[in-house]
């Protein structure tokens, strides 16, 4: 059973359930919420972000906080809701990179022993173009991932 949980959420309805799968299966464990802010989506390098982005940084930081205080009540409402006894800490990141890299990176920083993350579930061409996150994390983590639809 895992002690230190990593859950990447990013508001999409996959990472809202895998908030709620870590409550109900883990409601012991110490949990830090991940979001991270990608800066390709700003039309920039990963992990640069370009000049002029101040307002689209700041965009992304206050949706980052507000997904980071709903994953934050999800989980605690649930933990007090379900049987799993007391809960520990629960613990925010928000950082800015390449998603599956970053979670990888943040996971090791924090020592987690299980990381969970949201699936959208994309095959064929749209995988093939936009990647899957939840694949890059199962491949680079040295611990183990629950992948959650």
């Amino acid at each position: 059973m895992p002690t230190h949980v990593l859950v990447a959420v990013d508001g999409s309805p996959q990472s809202e359930r895998a908030v709620t799968f870590v409550a109900d299966e883990w409601g012991d464990a110490s949990t830090t919420l991940l979001h991270v802010i990608d800066p390709i989506q700003a039309g920039s390098d990963a992990g640069v972000l370009p000049s002029g982005s101040e307002a689209w940084y700041q965009s992304a930081k206050e949706r980052a906080d507000n997904l980071l205080t709903e994953g934050r009540e999800r989980l605690a409402v649930t933990r007090r809701d379900g049987d799993s006894g007391a809960a520990r800490d629960i613990d925010t990141r928000t950082e800015v990179g390449r998603p599956a890299a970053t979670i990888v990176e943040v996971g090791d920083d924090i020592d987690a022993d299980h990381v969970v993350v949201g699936s959208h579930g994309r095959q064929g061409v749209s995988r093939l173009v936009l990647g899957s996150v939840a694949e890059g994390v199962v491949r680079r983590s040295p611990v183990p991932v629950t992948v959650v639809r």
